[in-house]
């Protein structure tokens, strides 16, 4: 096994994937969702396959709740690189 350089920090990869789950989880599911049931009209409209109505769906409610457990997983990612001390990622078996 080569040496490890000892000048990388694994909490960059807890930020990103948290920062990404946030993004998508809240920014595109649950929030482009429920900002087209709010725009939508009486009779709803068509993006591309699906039909969005001002009423909530089987649907739009399911990925509302994909989307809030999504970001709140990012926020778990977050707080676990905050608590994750400073260093390299060593591998099981490695040297220190």
């Amino acid at each position: 096994m080569p040496p490890f350089d000892g000048q990388g920090d694994e909490r960059a990869g807890l930020f990103i994937a948290g920062g990404l789950l946030i993004l998508f989880g809240w920014g595109v599911a649950l929030g482009a969702n429920v900002l087209f049931h709010a725009l939508a009209p009486a009779g709803g409209f068509h993006l591309y396959d699906l039909r969005i109505g001002a009423k909530w769906g089987a649907e739009g409610l399911a990925v509302a709740l994909l989307g809030a457990f999504t970001g709140a997983m990012g926020v778990v990612l977050l707080q676990l690189g905050r608590e994750t001390p400073r260093g390299p990622l060593v591998l099981p078996g490695g040297e220190y």
